[in-house]
């Protein structure tokens, strides 16, 4: 089961965003012919179709597309759908309706350096890499005005500089990102009193183990008897 939750008053909209997550083809129609907004964020600025896109649901992307969802919308990181997705029919509807490939979110990843932190399938990642290079070098044949040139070198020289003073900054802050992102996510779906519930068990199994191991239960009447 799939936590949703919403930054909106308005309470009608949830069960969208919960289609969107279980593929439910015919109750989003439904609700998106009643009125629903296609654009509906949960707390973490996910629309109806970053969330149909991760998990791969092709069929509710296009039918939010129909009715008006913003293909370009990121979330609060900066994430668009396609930087959420990992499935081959899924990418190529987004890119094939104008999402580009090698769009940065907040931390300065593309859709193709979260997918390999992800570890989607293989035939994704080689669809990313592909398209990420065709971009590239479509990039490169196109005609660059002498201003564009100079903001590319000036970018270019900027980034060497910043990694030469800072060689383990970047990775350490997407490492960070990452860590925090699939926590957010994991409490979101399990439930916040499940994941309290889990480390709970976690905590006396460990004080078990170490019972077990050394003999002695932590914090015993006799080892308060040493202290006092």
């Amino acid at each position: 089961m799939s936590y949703v939750f919403i930054n909106d008053s308005s309470q009608t909209n949830v069960p969208l965003l919960q289609a969107c997550i279980d593929g439910d083809l015919p109750f989003a129609k439904r609700l998106l012919e009643t009125g629903c907004d296609p654009n509906i964020r949960d707390n973490r600025g996910r629309t109806g179709l970053h969330l149909a896109a991760a998990r791969g649901n092709v069929d509710i992307c296009r039918l939010l597309h129909k009715f008006g969802a913003d293909l370009l919308a990121t979330d609060y990181q900066g994430n668009t759908a396609l930087h959420l997705c990992g499935h081959v029919d899924t990418i190529q509807f987004l890119v094939s309706n104008g999402l580009k490939i090698d769009i940065c979110n907040h931390n300065g990843s593309t859709p193709l350096v979260l997918a390999k932190r992800r570890g989607v399938n293989k035939d994704a990642i080689r669809l990313l890499e592909g398209l990420e290079e065709q971009e590239v070098k479509g990039f490169n044949r196109g005609p660059h005005s002498k201003l564009e040139t100079m903001q590319m070198a000036d970018s270019e020289s900027a980034m060497e500089s910043h990694s030469l003073l800072n060689p383990n900054l970047q990775n350490s802050e997407g490492v960070l990102s990452s860590f925090r992102t699939t926590w957010q996510e994991f409490v979101e779906d399990l439930g916040f009193w499940r994941v309290l519930l889990l480390l709970v068990v976690i905590a006396l199994l460990s004080l078990g183990i170490a019972y077990y191991v050394s003999g002695v239960l932590p914090f015993s009447s006799s080892q308060l008897e040493l202290v006092h």
